[in-house]
């Protein structure tokens, strides 16, 4: 059995020291500040982040900005087109498009966001609960996800979710979110893996501490980068899902409607009505681009070993070094000259030339210097002999 000392307390005794202000920063309370530095020195991410709050503020603050409500008909405005009554036009009943397109906006956003959080905490719980106890707890847990997995999802709440429609749109975010958590809770149980075998969760089991307290204050903690880019990345997926079922008449119920419903009703009139159809899908086309975009500026934002954000600082210490060199050239580069090879004062550096010439008439040199050296010594042998 390991001892316990309070060696273990600090931590790995091999811990390498950080090398650069960001890894410094990353293990202090300004690691929120560092990543949003970084995050915003993505220009992708920063597009992304934009935009999401941008389709936030229209999902939410348009229906309160509308003069007309989403169910509302307009008799004397028929499938008219935008204008200064109806910003995005009418529909074929007289419905506000503008209306429409931010409720269904705003009823999609919502259940994205629920599922995103629901599986992932599911997952992070279960996965984590798996890696760390192991044992019969593992393998129940792994046996469950493999059977989920196995199972036709999109079928099975195309059946359910028809069935259940009088509990609203909240059954359909338990059915999405029970489904979305299984490959998530696989990498956090291998993560988990890792993480339990450091010193200061051995530490802390010295310490008495519970099991349920390590996982959630030491063991997610360390896992929260990943499972906040996999959130950030379900939520336009459960977006999509969800569209996806609402258009095949599964997911949203009448009157409600969101994106989906909103495309199925109007995809017959995409190439006559286009505002009918287009606002629609484009906000659902804009949505899952800029999710993706954010997600994939968080993996670099929370990631240490990225090179996110570091490109000013790196031009600054290089221009610092070569300001401290004096405009020396580097090591790697004069360390293979000769003195023999070197240039007198005055002659051009940049040029080898002069030095292939001189190289050139050495060799001449000593070509002809060979020759005239063998009669000679052929002339003091006859003369020894005579």
């Amino acid at each position: 059995m390991t001892r316990f000392t309070p060696d273990l307390l600090e931590g790995p005794s091999d811990a390498v020291a950080p090398e650069s202000r960001e890894e410094v920063a990353a293990t202090s309370p300004n690691r929120f500040a560092l990543t949003f530095r970084r995050l915003f020195a993505n220009r992708g991410a920063t597009v992304g982040l934009v935009t999401i709050v941008l389709l936030f503020a229209f999902a939410f603050v348009g229906p309160l900005v509308s003069p007309y409500a989403y169910n509302y008909i307009d008799y004397t405005a028929l499938s008219s087109p935008p204008s200064g009554a109806h910003w995005f036009g009418t529909n074929n009943i007289g419905q506000d498009v503008f209306a429409q397109t931010a409720r269904g906006l705003q009823k999609s956003l919502l259940i994205g966001l629920l599922v995103a959080l629901f599986s992932t905490v599911i997952a992070g719980m279960l996965g984590a609960m798996a890696g760390y106890f192991g044992g019969w707890i593992d393998r129940a847990v792994m046996v469950f996800v493999d059977l989920l997995l196995v199972l036709p999802s999109f079928l099975i709440i195309a059946i359910l979710s028809p069935r259940l429609k009088q509990y609203g749109w909240l059954i359909l975010v338990a059915l999405l979110a029970l489904f979305g958590w299984m490959i998530t809770a696989r990498v956090v149980r291998s993560l988990t893996l890792s993480i339990k075998e450091r010193e200061f969760i051995r530490a802390a089991r010295y310490m008495g501490i519970g099991h349920f307290t390590i996982i959630v204050r030491h063991i997610l903690p360390n896992v929260a980068s990943f499972l906040v880019i996999d959130a950030t990345i379900a939520i336009g997926a459960a977006v999509l899902t969800e569209s996806g079922l609402s258009y095949f008449g599964f997911g949203v119920q009448p009157p409600d409607v969101s994106l989906g419903t909103l495309i199925a009703q109007n995809q017959s009139a995409a190439t006559t009505k286009p505002w009918l159809f287009f606002f629609a899908a484009g906000a659902l086309i804009v949505f899952a681009l800029a999710s993706n975009l954010l997600g994939d500026g968080l993996r670099d934002a929370l990631d240490p070993t990225s090179t996110a954000g570091r490109t000013g600082r790196r031009r600054r210490t290089r221009g610092r070094t070569a300001e401290s060199a004096g405009g020396a050239a580097p090591l790697g580069r004069t360390g293979g000259v000769s003195e023999a090879a070197s240039p007198a004062p005055g002659a051009d550096v940049g040029s080898p030339a002069p030095t292939r010439t001189s190289s050139a008439s050495d060799q001449q040199s000593t070509s002809d210097t060979r020759p005239t050296s063998s009669p000679t010594r052929t002339n003091d042998e006859k003369g020894e002999r005579a």
